[in-house]
């Protein structure tokens, strides 16, 4: 692939120089949600200049970390998705994650929150700890985008999209509701009680919900 090199005989140099151009990490963080078509790219990624999505993922293609497909009939589309060798990517980006979290605290002007940025905040706060070998599933609604969240025998998995059988279902319907769950700003009782979330399912698995994705 065309890409800037370093000069340097070192890991972490080659990496950079197949992941290190700006948009690459991104288009990344959104195909760890599953196949894209490139419209979805670009609805993920309001601000990506067209020729630079383009560029990137083919990019991607050329260093094996990403590929493309025709969907069967009568989908008549093409998505893009990650390699295996693409999604081992995956424990780095969460590390990056969770270190760049460290300075947030409210979107800045002009930032967008999405599906595939939310989706990225829940696989960096998870804790695998507070899970343990649990089995779950939890469908979290948004609003404007609904996730799913899968944890098998400790395992998380995150996709954008109802869950086909939650074990519990929550709401969000004050701006905040959720997020305030997960930093510690109100209790699972208090949420409940002063509907800023609503639940359907089992309730008594919202206070693990809130332990297992925690700022």
């Amino acid at each position: 692939m065309a890409a800037r090199e370093y000069g340097q005989f070192c890991g972490l140099a080659r990496a950079l120089e197949m992941v290190g151009e700006r948009w690459t990490l991104l288009i990344v963080r959104n195909l760890l949600s599953g196949p894209q078509r490139y419209t979805d790219l670009r609805k993920g990624l309001p601000a990506i200049p067209t020729n630079i999505l383009s560029t990137r993922l083919k990019q991607l293609e050329e260093a094996g970390l990403a590929t493309r497909r025709a969907l069967p009939h009568p989908e008549r589309s093409v998505v893009y998705e990650l390699t295996d060798y693409g999604h081992d990517l995956e424990p780095a980006l969460i590390a990056l994650g969770r270190w760049g979290a460290r300075t947030m605290t409210g979107p800045r002007p002009g930032e967008v929150v999405t599906a595939e940025s939310v989706a990225m905040a829940f696989r960096t706060t998870y804790r695998p700890e507070a899970a343990q070998d649990a089995t779950v599933g939890y469908e979290v609604r948004m609003g404007g985008f609904t996730l799913r969240l899968q944890i098998t025998a400790g395992a998380l998995t995150v996709g954008i999209g109802p869950h086909p059988s939650p074990d519990l279902v929550i709401e969000r319907l004050a701006d905040q509701g959720i997020h305030a769950l997960m930093t510690g700003a109100t209790t699972p009782d208090q949420a409940l009680a002063d509907g800023s979330v609503r639940v359907e399912g089992d309730a008594g698995l919202l206070p693990g919900f809130v332990g297992t994705f925690r700022f």
